[in-house]
């Protein structure tokens, strides 16, 4: 007995030492079979627990001593490291997977070098860029429109945000012009169109406990509220557009509201009935039509016929080649009119500012070595024109914020010394001068042509720096931006006459550069 009882525990032990080979064996092997079964799949197929045997107390403490059993965790989203370190065809196929294929047009190279410089691969990411912009120079666009796609807007639907304890009532719209909102784009007539039926709403409280104010302004009848808007637009044309940021009712009423936009475009104001298109005055500034009445009082012609058909006075000119304008090339808008038509501003000045550079002499005691000296010249010319047909030009150094405000006729006098330290000591080199608009109810005709002049230009002429000549300027209005008009002339030519020999010279204009339109708040004296 005492010798079987040590054989059947050896048989146990070599029994049990097999099973565990087999499991670690088991355990270290990789499954090939089932490469993409789930990890509780492998989990479960790859630790089966043996049959259960009996052990010895002994041999299960020495198999808790040195075996830990754990879950293995497969992550597949990983690369596996060890597998290009395995040869032959499997190892190349796995790193041709891990390196995509390179990029070939605009967009996979901008793709990419995002993808690269989000990883901090800044090199080569910079690579990338560069090949995509060679590629297609405006590809940070497509790439804009294929991530990040604008959202389509979508009509908004009236909606009146009328307080219950504010009384106002909903203005009608069957006064307002129907050609006002035709004339606006599609998107901003139908934006437009919704705010016809909202009302001005009082401003929100202070705070929650606050109680609601009335607003003063939702309480007017819309014809005063009209009637102080066409004011403040004949006063300020920038402040009334601006009324616009207020609410949408007065959005409304600053875009569709056509009397306000007919009285300032057809008033003397800021309007075309203060255009000229033929001298008013003489380059002195006296009017023309008083320097005939007395040439006529003093050549005592009183027995001579007077036709008694009196020529169409120009004011009603204007007018009706303005009514004619609006129907056939602005739509029926007095707004579009305004904006588009070529005219002048008087609330400012035009500012053109010439940089140039020349080259300079060298001194016979100069160090420098190749180098030539260079000449940085810097000028400005400045132009105000006024309703009466009067113009004053300067030309100087100094600075626009030193001249701007001193351009009036109030300073246009001989007493300013070249020591002076007055502000308006800046004006003793202005001209003065006179100012027309080319067009069809111009009496002078296009000298290339023959023909009626085309409206788009505007002739100056001013004295000259002595008192035989006489300098003349034609310029051509135009704009600059998207919203702006008529805020800037350009050069077309540049003469001067000599009034003794009646001789005419062009100047050069090679340096010369547009002019820009430049507000001005308040003038000296004005």
């Amino acid at each position: 007995m005492n010798d079987q009882a040590p054989t059947e525990t050896e048989a146990e032990l070599a029994v049990f030492r097999q099973r565990w080979r087999e499991e670690v064996t088991a355990r270290n092997k990789k499954p090939e079979a089932l490469p993409n079964k789930p990890t509780a799949q492998r989990r479960k197929a790859s630790f089966h627990a043996p049959p259960t045997v009996p052990v010895p107390s002994n041999a299960r403490r020495r198999d808790e001593t040195h075996e830990v059993d754990f879950a293995p965790v497969a992550y597949h989203d990983l690369p596996d490291k060890e597998d290009r370190l395995k040869l032959g065809t499997e190892g190349q196929n796995h790193d041709r997977d891990a390196n995509p294929a390179e990029p070939s047009s605009a967009l996979e190279h901008f793709e990419r070098a995002v993808e690269r410089e989000s990883s901090g691969m800044l090199g080569d990411s910079l690579k990338h860029y560069r090949q995509a912009f060679r590629i297609d120079a405006k590809v940070q666009d497509t790439y804009s429109k294929k991530h990040f796609p604008q959202p389509t807007s979508s009509k908004p639907k009236p909606s009146n945000p009328k307080s219950s304890n504010a009384a106002v009532t909903v203005p009608g719209t069957a006064h307002h012009s129907l050609h006002g909102s035709a004339a606006l784009p599609q998107s901003l007539k139908q934006l437009v169109d919704s705010f016809a039926t909202l009302a001005i709403g009082p401003a929100p409280p202070a705070t929650d406990a606050s109680p609601q104010e009335p607003s003063p302004l939702a309480e007017l009848p819309e014809e005063i509220l009209t009637q102080v808007l066409g004011e403040l637009a004949v006063k300020d044309l920038a402040s009334f557009a601006r009324t616009a940021q207020v609410c949408k009712r007065l959005a409304y009423l600053v875009l569709t509201e056509e009397s306000i936009w007919k009285r300032v475009a057809l008033g003397s104001e800021i309007g075309f009935e203060a255009m000229h298109y033929d001298f008013a005055c003489d380059v002195e500034g006296f009017s023309i039509q008083a320097n005939d009445s007395i040439a006529r009082y003093l050549d005592f012609e009183d027995e001579l016929e007077v036709d008694e058909e009196t020529p169409e006075s120009p004011a009603s000119l204007i007018h009706h080649h303005t009514s004619q304008l609006l129907h056939t090339t602005y739509n029926h808008s007095y707004r579009q009119l305004l904006r588009s038509r070529p005219r002048l501003r008087f609330n400012g000045c035009y500012i053109s500012t010439v940089n140039y550079t020349r080259a300079g002499a060298n001194s016979a005691n100069s160090l420098s070595w190749g180098s030539t000296p260079v000449h940085v010249v810097t000028y400005f010319r400045y132009l105000r024109f006024f309703r009466d047909g009067t113009a004053i030009s300067l030309l100087t150094t100094v600075e626009p914020a030193d001249v701007v405000h001193h351009l009036t006729k109030e300073n246009m006098h001989t007493h300013h010394s070249a020591t002076s330290a007055l502000p308006s000591a800046v004006m003793r080199d202005a001209l003065r001068g006179r100012w027309r608009l080319s067009g069809p109810l111009s009496s002078m005709t296009d000298p290339s042509t023959g023909e009626a002049e085309v409206e788009g230009d505007i002739h100056i002429e001013t004295q000259g720096v002595t008192p035989k000549y006489t300098y003349r300027m034609q310029l051509g209005l135009t704009h600059a931006g998207k919203s702006a008009r008529n805020n800037k002339l350009v050069w077309k030519g540049f003469w001067s006459w000599n009034r003794l020999t009646d001789d005419w010279a062009e100047f050069g204009l090679r340096n010369d550069r547009a002019y820009w339109w430049s507000r001005v708040k308040s003038f000296e004296g004005e």
